[in-house]
């Protein structure tokens, strides 16, 4: 198991048991398909990768906020025989290992991947022999799974964010252009680029009248003829699902791209910023101080907990003082 660091940058001194619940997880969403379980796992991981020093005992890790009785069990099994044998059963089942396998592919999911592996596709080569039965999005998934598996540098991001400032400013200056997920948080390496764009003249009252826009189709557009995008795997008047390529010689990479009304643009900043844990602990604050926090809005809740008209936002900072919550910079939301 390779050593990963926890978000501060230093290696984590609990990687193993991190790595071992977070494959737990993965197997609950994707074979077992129990979110609750998979939500528990990955938060228990998530919360043990920001603990500075390595647990000597699962009654230890349960003073941690996230990690109950059952988890801390199989925290003192990892830490007494260096294994998880709830973990290695799965390892023994092939149809598990398939399932797991398959999901990799970007647009297949927990469903359709069990559905090939009861056709007896169990292998990324078999699949390949089998295009027929995938969709559009699945088609390039596969096409591109080796290149999609490759984490992104931090270098590469910041030239393509260059590029893509430039070239959308060229249309017009006005537009807002944000990259979020990971990379925002300080991250080196990076899954996928997520990026949120607004525009000044586009409100959420003109997507409530269904005011047509072109705005996102007129980014992609330009991003396509300089070459940056190269796949197209789903465009709306709202998000743009697709594959880029910085060079020749890098890897092609997944790109989502969003485009939110611009009073709508700094709740949509902080969510997509993540990570997930922090914006569940925000939301549950925002509730605790009386308000409805979600991608979209910041709305006040009445007495009867219907939620009222939106709290005007201008910038990230305004979100955490209307709910009375410390401000956190994008690299300290790393939990």
């Amino acid at each position: 198991m390779s050593k990963r660091k926890n978000p501060s940058g230093k290696e984590n001194p609990n990687h193993e048991i991190c790595e071992i619940l977070s494959e737990l997880a993965e197997y609950e969403k994707n074979v077992s398909r129990n979110i609750y379980k998979y939500n528990a796992y990955r938060k228990a991981a998530m919360v043990i990768a920001t603990h500075p020093k390595k647990l000597q005992s699962g009654e230890e890790a349960k003073h941690l906020k996230g990690v109950g009785e059952k988890i801390a069990k199989k925290i003192d099994e990892i830490l007494s025989t260096g294994k998880l044998r709830k973990l290695e059963e799965i390892h023994s089942d092939d149809a598990s290992n398939a399932i797991t396998l398959l999901t990799r592919v970007s647009g297949i999911g927990p469903a359709k991947a069990r559905q090939l592996v009861d056709h007896g596709i169990k292998t990324i080569e078999q699949l390949k022999k089998h295009k027929d039965k995938l969709n559009h999005h699945q088609l390039i998934g596969l096409k591109y799974f080796e290149d999609f598996e490759k984490k992104i540098p931090r270098k590469e991001i910041e030239e393509m964010e260059k590029i893509i400032k430039e070239e959308v400013h060229k249309l017009d200056g006005d537009y807002k252009i944000t990259i979020c997920g990971s990379y925002r948080r300080g991250k080196l390496e990076i899954s996928d680029i997520d990026i949120l764009v607004t525009h000044p003249k586009y409100s959420s009252s003109d997507h409530e009248h269904h005011k047509k826009n072109t705005y996102l189709e007129n980014i992609v557009e330009c991003l396509k003829k300089y070459g940056l995008i190269t796949e197209t795997i789903s465009l709306g008047e709202s998000k743009f699902m697709g594959a880029c390529k910085l060079k020749e010689d890098t890897p092609t990479r997944r790109i989502d791209i969003r485009f939110m009304p611009c009073d709508q643009y700094y709740c949509g900043i902080l969510y997509f910023t993540g990570s997930n844990l922090f914006n569940q602990e925000m939301r549950a604050h925002a509730h605790e101080e009386g308000f409805l926090l979600n991608e979209y809005a910041l709305k006040p809740l009445g007495s009867t907990g219907t939620p009222g008209e939106p709290v005007e936002i201008h910038s990230e900072k305004d979100i955490f003082e209307a709910i009375n919550y410390p401000y956190k910079k994008p690299e300290e939301r790393n939990i």
